[in-house]
């Protein structure tokens, strides 16, 4: 006769005892006064952040042409057709794209210098690090009416210094034509977020073991070598965050192109934010205005997708 062998249920483990018990259960008993305090600041992102998105989107498949309209005409997808439809929101898309890789590229190179710069042991380098962050520091809107004041036509300080030094026999408009303004703004934006590239990026290279440097001199690696084979592929992760961020404050930069040029002249400095700006709120179209905002959106996510893409494939990606 054979016995069947008896299988018992595993018993509960049993509740910790001692410090952990004790910490379990307060943690338990502050979670209801955690989620209380969370509530101010959900509020803050539902009002600020959630809602205007969300109606936003709805907009955007309405024909909406007038703050106080109380009937909204559902067109589905036309504000986006009409949109794609557009000469001119291609060339502004265009002008969005030059601009956002001019200023992020300039940024990057500038900035990698400058940070590799304060990362030399020299004296005095306390009052590098201290100065490098003024023109990041500085407002976009003082620094726009700055660099307009600086690049007038008439009576600026650039044309000043060159006629002065008889590198030019003339005052030039340097914001007067549309390639050339695009370009000028770019080299404005560039001056006051460089820092902050600098900034970012010295902050990678304090991570990186001098004793790398150390071996790769005693290996015979010359400054640049050991840039490429040891600064480069260690500041992977950070210059893929340097990217992200400027590419998203470049491609929707507005408030130096409001201040400097307004968008001008012949639509040379009008970028995808400024786009929106003038169909929103200077033609009344706050349903196309709004579709212009959502392809915005759509066109800063493929860029960071394929940021993100990149530095995996390298085996940089930031965590």
């Amino acid at each position: 006769m054979s016995t069947a062998p008896v299988t018992r249920a595993a018993a509960p483990a049993p509740a910790p005892s001692g410090p952990a018990g004790v910490r379990l259960r307060r943690d338990r008993s502050q979670a209801p006064l955690a989620l209380l305090l969370m509530v101010p600041a959900f509020v803050v992102v539902l009002g600020v952040v959630l809602y205007p998105l969300g109606r936003t989107l709805v907009l955007s498949f309405f024909d909406v042409t007038s703050s106080v309209q109380t009937e909204l005409p559902f067109v589905g997808l036309r504000n986006y057709t009409t949109l794609l439809s557009n000469p001119d929101f291609w060339a502004t898309l265009g002008r969005t794209a030059f601009f956002t890789v001019f200023s992020t590229a300039l940024q990057l190179v500038v900035g990698l210098a400058v940070a590799q710069f304060l990362n030399q042991r020299i004296r005095g380098q306390w009052l590098f690090r201290s100065a490098v962050v003024f023109t990041w520091a500085l407002p976009t809107i003082v620094n726009a009416n700055m660099w307009r004041w600086i690049l007038n036509s008439e009576y600026g300080l650039l044309n000043g210094v060159l006629t002065q030094l008889h590198l030019t026999s003339s005052y030039h408009d340097w914001i007067g034509g549309p390639h050339q303004a695009l370009v000028v703004v770019a080299l404005a934006d560039s001056w006051k977020n460089t820092s902050l590239v600098a900034i970012l990026l010295f902050a990678g290279l304090q991570t990186v073991p001098r004793e790398l440097y150390e071996a790769a001199s005693l290996d015979g690696a010359g400054p640049w070598r050991r840039f490429l084979s040891v600064t480069l592929p260690l500041l992977t992760p950070s210059i893929g965050v340097v990217l992200v961020l400027r590419t998203i404050e470049a491609f929707k930069v507005f408030d130096i192109i409001y201040v400097m040029t307004r968008g001008g002249p012949a639509s040379g400095t009008t970028t995808i934010a400024f786009y929106t700006y003038l169909q929103a709120f200077s033609n009344q179209q706050f349903g196309l205005g709004s579709a212009v905002a959502y392809v915005t959106v759509a066109c800063i996510l493929v860029l960071c997708l394929i940021y993100m893409r990149v530095l995996n494939r390298s085996g940089g990606a930031p965590s």
